[in-house]
């Protein structure tokens, strides 16, 4: 970020910018290179600004409390790579423990859908011997039925014959009595 943006976003004091991409910068004791350098700044430092800005020099406090003056383009509002990088590693470790953790999720509704098939398939094996049971039972039943019907029809067929017989040879057998119809002949 050039100087001239940095005048354009006029960042309050006290506010928080850091060092733009460098190996390091000098930090001068004055807005120039003509003041003494009173140390240096590691690139993607975060920095306070105390709102101060002197020809295309800013003045910050560095992360150990010092003031001191920097070149205007090595300041910016935004993080710079080493602090993006720092930033994307902590998402990248985040996403990676909730991918292991959704993976042993997944791994144990895997195991839990292989348990329930299993118990699907054995279901499905008993409802089979259920039903061929279900199959013989009726067959049992309809044949005891037929069976009964058949006792029952035998038993009247009985009834009838023995009813036939004494109804034709017993009034044979039995003297006839004279009616007295054949008394006025």
């Amino acid at each position: 970020m050039s100087f001239s943006s940095i005048a354009q976003e006029s960042p309050e004091s006290n506010s928080t910018a850091y060092i733009s991409d460098n190996l390091f910068i000098y930090m001068h004791a004055g807005p120039g290179t003509n003041y003494r350098i009173v140390g240096s700044i590691i690139a993607g430092t975060e920095v306070g600004i105390t709102g101060r800005q002197d020809k295309e020099y800013t003045q910050i406090i560095d992360d150990k409390g010092r003031e001191a003056w920097v070149e205007s383009k090595f300041v910016s509002l935004t993080p710079g790579l080493r602090t993006s990088v720092a930033e994307l590693n902590q998402q990248l470790a985040e996403l990676s423990e909730s991918n292991n953790h959704l993976t042993n999720e997944l791994s144990s509704t895997q195991e839990e859908l292989t348990a329930i098939t299993q118990q699907f398939d054995d279901s499905q094996k008993q409802l089979t011997a259920l039903q061929s049971q279900l199959t013989t039972a009726n067959a049992q039943l309809d044949n005891q039925d037929f069976e009964t019907k058949k006792q029952w029809f035998f038993n009247g067929a009985i009834v009838l014959v023995i009813g036939l017989l004494f109804g034709l040879i017993l009034p044979k057998l039995s003297p006839k009595k004279r009616s007295s119809m054949e008394s006025w002949k």
